[in-house]
């Protein structure tokens, strides 16, 4: 079913947003043109739960929707991580000023396959406790906000968390800590 690249270029490449136009060929002979590809940068995010068992989540504006937004803190991975872990445990560091103990690995997902060429990668981060002050980029402004996992679970019901790949995340993690059942 893998289809063969005949051509591909880059129509915008930026720091954090590529695109591809591609001309492909699929195993049944037909040609696909164009097929417009999104390349971003691998994502690192994790359900954060602190020594005392609280949730630590980000409260940030996000310009796309025009909406403030509760989300899990997360991010790209930089080119200086030496893997995964490294990247969320930074990227837990400079958004909440939060260190933890272990990284449980809970999988991968992907933003859009039929379009995104990345991936998010979800972690469980247990044993936080605040270790310093935010550290965040020129454009961030985040808040900060502890929730109990009941809490938690009641922003779901109430569907006030917007970003489908933090849930995803949030609802792997809440499974991981025996919080969820089917």
């Amino acid at each position: 079913m893998k289809w063969q690249t005949l051509s591909s270029e880059y129509l915008f490449n930026d720091r954090w947003f590529k695109v591809r136009r591609e001309r492909c060929l699929t195993p049944e002979g037909k040609i696909v043109d164009p097929y417009y590809v999104y390349d971003f940068s691998t994502w690192v995010g994790a359900l954060p739960v602190t020594e005392e068992g609280k949730i630590v989540l980000v409260k940030q504006y996000r310009h796309a929707l025009g909406e403030t937004c509760i989300e899990i803190p997360g991010g790209c991975v930089d080119d200086t991580d030496t893997n995964l872990e490294e990247a969320i445990a930074r990227e837990l560091r400079e958004e909440t000023g939060y260190s933890f103990s272990s990284y449980d690995y809970l999988g991968k997902i992907s933003p859009n396959p039929s379009t995104n060429s990345n991936l998010l990668h979800m972690f469980l981060a247990r044993g936080g406790r605040k270790t310093s002050s935010q550290q965040l980029d020129e454009n961030e402004e985040i808040e900060v906000l502890e929730v109990t996992v009941e809490e938690l679970k009641n922003l779901l019901r109430s569907n006030q968390l917007l970003q489908s790949m933090h849930v995803s995340c949030i609802l792997y993690g809440l499974e991981r800590m025996g919080e969820l059942r089917y």
